[in-house]
Protein backbone atom coordinates (compact mmCIF):
# COMPACT_ATOMS: atom_id res chain seq x y z
CA UNK A 1 0.00 0.00 0.00
CA UNK A 2 1.25 3.13 -1.19
CA UNK A 3 1.79 6.80 1.14
CA UNK A 4 -0.70 8.64 -0.89
CA UNK A 5 -2.94 5.54 -0.72
CA UNK A 6 -6.64 7.83 0.87
CA UNK A 7 -9.41 6.47 3.99
CA UNK A 8 -11.74 6.78 1.17
CA UNK A 9 -9.91 3.89 -1.09
CA UNK A 10 -9.48 1.43 1.95
CA UNK A 11 -12.95 2.10 3.45
CA UNK A 12 -15.84 0.95 0.36
CA UNK A 13 -17.71 3.91 3.11
CA UNK A 14 -17.07 7.82 1.57
CA UNK A 15 -15.28 9.90 4.12
CA UNK A 16 -17.65 13.13 4.46
CA UNK A 17 -16.42 16.41 5.32
CA UNK A 18 -15.24 16.78 8.55
CA UNK A 19 -15.87 13.16 9.54
CA UNK A 20 -13.09 11.75 11.64
CA UNK A 21 -11.81 8.28 11.74
CA UNK A 22 -13.72 6.84 14.73
CA UNK A 23 -16.57 8.04 12.97
CA UNK A 24 -15.88 6.14 9.64
CA UNK A 25 -15.33 3.25 11.77
CA UNK A 26 -18.36 3.10 13.57
CA UNK A 27 -20.14 3.26 10.18
CA UNK A 28 -18.18 0.67 8.91
CA UNK A 29 -18.94 -1.62 11.88
CA UNK A 30 -22.51 -0.94 11.53
CA UNK A 31 -22.74 -1.41 7.71
CA UNK A 32 -20.92 -5.03 8.24
CA UNK A 33 -23.02 -6.12 11.40
CA UNK A 34 -25.58 -8.56 9.68
CA UNK A 35 -29.30 -7.59 10.27
CA UNK A 36 -31.45 -9.77 12.43
CA UNK A 37 -33.52 -12.08 10.62
CA UNK A 38 -37.13 -11.95 10.91
CA UNK A 39 -37.31 -15.58 12.63
CA UNK A 40 -35.49 -13.62 15.72
CA UNK A 41 -37.87 -11.19 15.65
CA UNK A 42 -41.25 -9.42 15.98
CA UNK A 43 -44.20 -12.18 16.54
CA UNK A 44 -42.28 -15.16 15.28
CA UNK A 45 -39.26 -13.97 17.55
CA UNK A 46 -41.51 -13.75 20.34
CA UNK A 47 -43.05 -17.44 19.90
CA UNK A 48 -39.95 -19.04 19.34
CA UNK A 49 -38.44 -17.67 22.54
CA UNK A 50 -41.34 -18.07 24.81
CA UNK A 51 -43.92 -20.49 23.50
CA UNK A 52 -41.01 -23.13 21.57
CA UNK A 53 -37.55 -22.48 23.27
CA UNK A 54 -37.26 -26.48 23.49
CA UNK A 55 -38.53 -29.59 23.13
CA UNK A 56 -40.35 -29.54 26.29
CA UNK A 57 -41.49 -26.20 25.67
CA UNK A 58 -43.18 -26.78 22.15
CA UNK A 59 -44.63 -30.22 23.53
CA UNK A 60 -46.57 -28.31 26.35
CA UNK A 61 -47.92 -25.12 23.54
CA UNK A 62 -49.23 -27.55 21.22
CA UNK A 63 -50.91 -29.82 24.00
CA UNK A 64 -52.69 -26.46 25.46
CA UNK A 65 -53.09 -25.16 22.35
CA UNK A 66 -54.95 -28.01 21.22
CA UNK A 67 -57.19 -27.97 24.49
CA UNK A 68 -57.89 -23.86 23.68
CA UNK A 69 -58.91 -24.53 19.83
CA UNK A 70 -61.09 -27.07 20.77
CA UNK A 71 -62.59 -24.97 23.40
CA UNK A 72 -63.29 -21.82 20.97
CA UNK A 73 -64.52 -23.86 18.91
CA UNK A 74 -67.65 -25.25 20.98
CA UNK A 75 -67.83 -22.00 22.64
CA UNK A 76 -68.42 -20.44 19.09
CA UNK A 77 -70.46 -22.87 17.96
CA UNK A 78 -72.83 -23.22 20.77
CA UNK A 79 -73.00 -19.37 21.33
CA UNK A 80 -73.44 -18.44 17.34
CA UNK A 81 -73.41 -21.32 14.85
CA UNK A 82 -76.04 -23.05 16.90
CA UNK A 83 -77.69 -20.02 18.92
CA UNK A 84 -81.77 -20.22 18.56
CA UNK A 85 -81.88 -16.05 18.49
CA UNK A 86 -85.74 -16.10 18.11
CA UNK A 87 -88.44 -18.40 18.85
CA UNK A 88 -91.87 -19.32 17.41
CA UNK A 89 -95.06 -17.80 19.22
CA UNK A 90 -97.37 -20.20 20.80
CA UNK A 91 -101.23 -20.85 20.47
CA UNK A 92 -101.90 -18.33 23.52
CA UNK A 93 -99.83 -15.80 21.97
CA UNK A 94 -96.60 -16.09 24.44
CA UNK A 95 -93.24 -17.46 22.72
CA UNK A 96 -92.59 -21.06 22.77
CA UNK A 97 -89.33 -22.22 23.76
CA UNK A 98 -89.96 -25.57 22.86
CA UNK A 99 -87.35 -25.14 19.83
CA UNK A 100 -84.52 -24.56 22.06
CA UNK A 101 -85.67 -27.66 24.62
CA UNK A 102 -85.17 -29.81 21.30
CA UNK A 103 -82.09 -28.77 20.25
CA UNK A 104 -79.60 -28.73 23.20
CA UNK A 105 -76.52 -28.31 21.20
CA UNK A 106 -77.09 -24.21 21.05
CA UNK A 107 -77.52 -21.63 23.11
CA UNK A 108 -81.58 -19.81 23.57
CA UNK A 109 -80.51 -15.95 23.42
CA UNK A 110 -84.05 -15.40 22.53
CA UNK A 111 -84.39 -15.53 26.70
CA UNK A 112 -82.74 -12.48 26.67
CA UNK A 113 -85.03 -10.61 24.09
CA UNK A 114 -87.72 -11.25 26.06
CA UNK A 115 -86.64 -10.71 29.84
CA UNK A 116 -83.93 -7.77 28.75
CA UNK A 117 -86.49 -5.13 30.23
CA UNK A 118 -87.12 -7.18 33.20
CA UNK A 119 -83.56 -7.86 33.77
CA UNK A 120 -82.18 -3.85 33.39
CA UNK A 121 -85.17 -2.05 35.13
CA UNK A 122 -86.56 -5.15 38.03
CA UNK A 123 -90.46 -4.14 38.48
CA UNK A 124 -89.75 -0.80 37.49
CA UNK A 125 -93.75 0.07 35.62
CA UNK A 126 -93.16 -1.26 31.80
CA UNK A 127 -94.52 1.93 30.25
CA UNK A 128 -92.39 4.19 32.54
CA UNK A 129 -88.98 2.22 31.53
CA UNK A 130 -87.72 5.07 29.53
CA UNK A 131 -87.07 6.54 32.81
CA UNK A 132 -84.26 4.62 34.09
CA UNK A 133 -82.81 4.21 30.88
CA UNK A 134 -81.76 7.83 31.01
CA UNK A 135 -81.00 7.61 34.28
CA UNK A 136 -78.25 5.23 33.18
CA UNK A 137 -77.55 6.76 30.27
CA UNK A 138 -76.28 9.51 33.08
CA UNK A 139 -74.76 7.86 35.35
CA UNK A 140 -72.23 6.93 32.35
CA UNK A 141 -72.01 10.18 31.45
CA UNK A 142 -71.05 11.16 34.78
CA UNK A 143 -68.32 8.79 34.77
CA UNK A 144 -66.85 9.60 31.32
CA UNK A 145 -66.93 13.48 32.27
CA UNK A 146 -65.33 12.45 36.10
CA UNK A 147 -62.27 10.40 34.47
CA UNK A 148 -61.11 13.27 32.03
CA UNK A 149 -58.74 15.22 34.14
CA UNK A 150 -59.60 18.83 32.41
CA UNK A 151 -62.84 18.50 33.80
CA UNK A 152 -61.20 18.47 37.76
CA UNK A 153 -62.52 21.45 38.71
CA UNK A 154 -64.64 22.73 41.37
CA UNK A 155 -67.15 23.05 39.17
CA UNK A 156 -67.28 19.38 38.93
CA UNK A 157 -68.76 19.14 42.11
CA UNK A 158 -71.75 20.98 40.78
CA UNK A 159 -72.30 18.78 38.22
CA UNK A 160 -72.48 15.54 40.36
CA UNK A 161 -75.36 17.05 42.35
CA UNK A 162 -76.88 18.57 39.22
CA UNK A 163 -76.76 15.07 37.81
CA UNK A 164 -77.66 13.29 40.87
CA UNK A 165 -80.80 15.59 41.78
CA UNK A 166 -81.93 14.73 37.57
CA UNK A 167 -81.63 11.10 38.33
CA UNK A 168 -83.62 10.82 41.61
CA UNK A 169 -86.39 13.18 39.72
CA UNK A 170 -86.86 10.78 37.13
CA UNK A 171 -86.60 7.59 39.41
CA UNK A 172 -88.89 8.79 42.15
CA UNK A 173 -91.63 11.09 39.68
CA UNK A 174 -94.51 12.57 40.84
CA UNK A 175 -93.97 15.85 39.68
CA UNK A 176 -94.49 17.56 35.93
CA UNK A 177 -96.39 14.70 34.61
CA UNK A 178 -94.48 11.90 35.67
CA UNK A 179 -96.44 9.13 37.96
CA UNK A 180 -95.13 8.45 41.18
CA UNK A 181 -92.60 5.41 41.60
CA UNK A 182 -91.58 4.11 45.17
CA UNK A 183 -88.35 2.23 45.79
CA UNK A 184 -89.95 -0.86 46.67
CA UNK A 185 -90.54 -0.95 42.44
CA UNK A 186 -86.81 -0.17 41.46
CA UNK A 187 -84.68 -2.42 40.35
CA UNK A 188 -81.91 -4.10 37.57
CA UNK A 189 -79.12 -1.97 36.65
CA UNK A 190 -80.03 1.27 38.21
CA UNK A 191 -80.28 -0.05 41.65
CA UNK A 192 -76.70 -1.52 41.46
CA UNK A 193 -75.56 1.88 39.73
CA UNK A 194 -76.91 3.75 42.22
CA UNK A 195 -75.53 1.67 45.42
CA UNK A 196 -71.89 1.83 43.73
CA UNK A 197 -71.90 5.47 42.77
CA UNK A 198 -73.18 6.81 45.74
CA UNK A 199 -70.98 4.37 48.29
CA UNK A 200 -68.03 5.19 47.08
CA UNK A 201 -68.41 8.52 46.54
CA UNK A 202 -69.37 8.67 50.85
CA UNK A 203 -67.26 6.25 51.31
CA UNK A 204 -63.63 7.73 50.24
CA UNK A 205 -64.09 11.04 51.47
CA UNK A 206 -65.18 9.19 54.62
CA UNK A 207 -62.07 6.90 54.38
CA UNK A 208 -59.45 9.37 53.94
CA UNK A 209 -60.57 11.40 56.98
CA UNK A 210 -60.32 7.69 58.98
CA UNK A 211 -56.81 7.11 57.72
CA UNK A 212 -55.67 10.31 58.87
CA UNK A 213 -57.16 10.02 62.22
CA UNK A 214 -56.29 6.70 62.79
CA UNK A 215 -53.05 8.39 62.19
CA UNK A 216 -53.04 10.94 64.43
CA UNK A 217 -50.20 11.74 67.26
CA UNK A 218 -52.23 14.39 69.11
CA UNK A 219 -56.07 13.35 69.05
CA UNK A 220 -55.86 10.12 70.97
CA UNK A 221 -59.72 9.84 71.14
CA UNK A 222 -60.21 10.29 67.34
CA UNK A 223 -57.63 8.00 67.17
CA UNK A 224 -59.22 5.08 68.75
CA UNK A 225 -62.27 6.00 67.47
CA UNK A 226 -60.63 5.24 64.19
CA UNK A 227 -59.25 2.24 65.19
CA UNK A 228 -62.71 1.01 66.76
CA UNK A 229 -64.54 1.44 63.69
CA UNK A 230 -62.43 -0.26 61.53
CA UNK A 231 -61.42 -3.42 63.38
CA UNK A 232 -65.03 -3.69 63.89
CA UNK A 233 -66.39 -3.56 60.45
CA UNK A 234 -63.81 -5.35 58.95
CA UNK A 235 -64.41 -7.97 61.67
CA UNK A 236 -67.73 -9.34 59.97
CA UNK A 237 -68.97 -10.03 56.85
CA UNK A 238 -71.07 -7.17 54.47
CA UNK A 239 -74.00 -9.62 54.72
CA UNK A 240 -74.34 -9.29 58.83
CA UNK A 241 -74.10 -5.52 57.93
CA UNK A 242 -76.68 -5.20 55.75
CA UNK A 243 -78.79 -7.80 57.93
CA UNK A 244 -78.64 -5.02 60.72
CA UNK A 245 -79.05 -2.37 59.02
CA UNK A 246 -82.44 -3.99 57.43
CA UNK A 247 -83.81 -5.39 60.83
CA UNK A 248 -81.81 -3.90 63.73
CA UNK A 249 -81.29 -0.17 62.14
CA UNK A 250 -85.18 0.89 62.84
CA UNK A 251 -85.11 -0.76 66.38
CA UNK A 252 -83.13 2.57 66.91
CA UNK A 253 -84.79 5.14 65.59
CA UNK A 254 -87.49 7.22 66.76
CA UNK A 255 -91.14 6.36 66.42
CA UNK A 256 -92.30 6.72 63.23
CA UNK A 257 -88.84 7.70 61.50
CA UNK A 258 -88.20 4.35 59.38
CA UNK A 259 -85.69 5.33 56.66
CA UNK A 260 -86.65 3.15 53.24
CA UNK A 261 -84.47 0.04 52.57
CA UNK A 262 -82.36 1.29 50.15
CA UNK A 263 -81.14 3.83 52.03
CA UNK A 264 -80.46 1.51 55.13
CA UNK A 265 -78.73 -0.61 52.44
CA UNK A 266 -76.56 2.27 51.00
CA UNK A 267 -75.49 3.14 54.85
CA UNK A 268 -74.51 0.12 55.13
CA UNK A 269 -72.04 -0.48 52.45
CA UNK A 270 -70.63 3.31 52.76
CA UNK A 271 -69.64 2.15 56.55
CA UNK A 272 -67.93 -1.04 54.68
CA UNK A 273 -66.19 0.51 51.99
CA UNK A 274 -65.25 3.13 54.15
CA UNK A 275 -63.31 1.15 56.58
CA UNK A 276 -61.52 -1.43 53.55
CA UNK A 277 -60.61 2.09 51.74
CA UNK A 278 -59.32 3.47 54.86
CA UNK A 279 -56.52 0.94 55.17
CA UNK A 280 -55.68 1.38 51.74
CA UNK A 281 -55.31 5.01 52.00
CA UNK A 282 -53.29 4.56 55.51
CA UNK A 283 -51.17 2.43 53.46
CA UNK A 284 -50.49 5.23 51.04
CA UNK A 285 -49.59 7.63 54.11
CA UNK A 286 -47.44 5.28 55.21
CA UNK A 287 -45.15 4.80 52.14
CA UNK A 288 -44.58 8.47 51.58
CA UNK A 289 -41.34 9.33 52.65
CA UNK A 290 -40.52 10.87 55.59
CA UNK A 291 -39.12 13.99 54.09
CA UNK A 292 -42.05 15.10 52.73
CA UNK A 293 -43.54 15.98 56.20
CA UNK A 294 -40.63 17.41 56.96
CA UNK A 295 -40.32 19.73 54.31
CA UNK A 296 -44.32 20.88 54.39
CA UNK A 297 -43.40 21.94 57.79
CA UNK A 298 -40.28 24.04 57.03
CA UNK A 299 -42.65 25.84 54.48
CA UNK A 300 -44.84 26.99 57.68
CA UNK A 301 -47.80 25.16 55.91
CA UNK A 302 -50.65 24.28 58.42
CA UNK A 303 -52.01 20.82 58.95
CA UNK A 304 -54.79 21.23 56.45
CA UNK A 305 -52.65 22.51 53.68
CA UNK A 306 -50.32 20.22 54.22
CA UNK A 307 -52.45 17.39 54.29
CA UNK A 308 -54.43 18.37 50.97
CA UNK A 309 -51.21 19.86 48.48
CA UNK A 310 -48.74 17.75 49.93
CA UNK A 311 -49.79 14.50 51.56
CA UNK A 312 -52.45 13.44 50.21
CA UNK A 313 -51.91 14.07 46.38
CA UNK A 314 -48.73 11.76 46.89
CA UNK A 315 -50.18 9.44 48.96
CA UNK A 316 -52.96 8.79 46.78
CA UNK A 317 -50.85 8.30 43.65
CA UNK A 318 -48.99 5.76 45.45
CA UNK A 319 -52.17 3.29 46.07
CA UNK A 320 -54.27 3.58 42.50
CA UNK A 321 -54.23 0.20 41.85
CA UNK A 322 -55.06 -1.24 45.40
CA UNK A 323 -57.89 1.46 45.39
CA UNK A 324 -59.52 0.77 42.09
CA UNK A 325 -59.70 -2.72 43.00
CA UNK A 326 -61.55 -2.37 46.31
CA UNK A 327 -63.67 0.20 43.82
CA UNK A 328 -64.05 -3.37 41.71
CA UNK A 329 -64.48 -5.42 44.60
CA UNK A 330 -67.48 -3.13 46.01
CA UNK A 331 -69.30 -2.44 42.48
CA UNK A 332 -69.40 -6.39 42.30
CA UNK A 333 -70.32 -6.79 46.18
CA UNK A 334 -73.67 -4.57 46.00
CA UNK A 335 -75.19 -7.79 44.40
CA UNK A 336 -75.23 -8.79 48.01
CA UNK A 337 -78.03 -6.90 48.66
CA UNK A 338 -80.28 -9.00 47.44
CA UNK A 339 -80.64 -11.05 50.44
CA UNK A 340 -82.68 -8.39 52.00
CA UNK A 341 -85.15 -8.29 48.47
CA UNK A 342 -83.47 -5.35 46.55
CA UNK A 343 -83.82 -5.97 42.97
CA UNK A 344 -80.39 -5.22 41.83
CA UNK A 345 -79.03 -6.44 38.62
CA UNK A 346 -78.24 -10.00 39.69
CA UNK A 347 -81.50 -10.42 41.23
CA UNK A 348 -83.60 -9.33 38.39
CA UNK A 349 -81.58 -11.50 36.29
CA UNK A 350 -82.47 -14.68 39.07
CA UNK A 351 -85.94 -13.26 39.13
CA UNK A 352 -85.99 -13.84 35.20
CA UNK A 353 -85.19 -17.57 35.28
CA UNK A 354 -88.20 -18.41 37.61
CA UNK A 355 -90.59 -18.43 34.53
CA UNK A 356 -92.26 -21.65 34.18
CA UNK A 357 -91.84 -21.01 30.43
CA UNK A 358 -88.35 -20.41 30.23
CA UNK A 359 -87.04 -22.39 33.09
CA UNK A 360 -83.48 -24.21 31.95
CA UNK A 361 -81.62 -21.48 30.00
CA UNK A 362 -79.61 -19.92 33.69
CA UNK A 363 -76.80 -19.91 31.07
CA UNK A 364 -77.45 -17.00 28.74
CA UNK A 365 -78.58 -15.14 31.58
CA UNK A 366 -75.75 -15.74 33.87
CA UNK A 367 -73.36 -14.96 30.52
CA UNK A 368 -75.19 -11.49 30.20
CA UNK A 369 -75.20 -10.27 33.15
CA UNK A 370 -71.79 -10.92 33.79
CA UNK A 371 -70.68 -9.55 30.39
CA UNK A 372 -72.44 -6.13 31.96
CA UNK A 373 -70.37 -6.57 35.05
CA UNK A 374 -67.03 -7.42 33.16
CA UNK A 375 -67.84 -4.01 30.81
CA UNK A 376 -67.84 -1.58 33.84
CA UNK A 377 -65.07 -3.39 35.68
CA UNK A 378 -62.43 -3.86 32.93
CA UNK A 379 -63.62 0.15 32.63
CA UNK A 380 -62.53 1.25 35.59
CA UNK A 381 -59.51 -0.98 35.31
CA UNK A 382 -58.10 0.70 31.84
CA UNK A 383 -58.91 3.95 33.49
CA UNK A 384 -56.62 3.42 36.44
CA UNK A 385 -53.62 2.06 34.45
CA UNK A 386 -53.80 5.09 31.96
CA UNK A 387 -54.01 6.91 35.10
CA UNK A 388 -51.08 5.39 36.77
CA UNK A 389 -49.15 5.64 33.61
CA UNK A 390 -49.70 9.34 33.26
CA UNK A 391 -49.07 10.16 36.82
CA UNK A 392 -45.59 8.06 36.52
CA UNK A 393 -44.62 9.77 33.52
CA UNK A 394 -45.46 13.54 35.45
CA UNK A 395 -43.05 11.75 38.61
CA UNK A 396 -40.27 10.94 36.24
CA UNK A 397 -40.06 14.32 34.51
Amino acid sequence: MSENTTIAEIDPVPATAGATAPTIAAANIAETRPRPSVASTGPVGWMRANLFSGWWSSAVTLVLGYFVIRWAIGIVEWALIRAHWAVPMGANGQPDPSVCRAATDGACWAIIGEKYRFILFGLYPYDQQWRPSICVVLFIALFVVSASRRFWRKELLGVWMVTLAVIGGLMWGGFAGLPYVSQEQWGGLPITLILATFGLAFAFPLAVLVALGRRSRNLPAVKLLCVLYVELIRGVPLVSLLFMASVMFPLFMPVGLNPDKLLRAQIAIILFAGAYLAEVVRGGLQALPKGQFEAADALGLSYWKKTSFIVLPQALRLVIPPLVNTFIGFFKDTSLVLIIGIFDLLTSGKAAMTDPVWTGFSTEVYIVLAAIYFVFCFAMSRYSSGLERDFSQTRNR
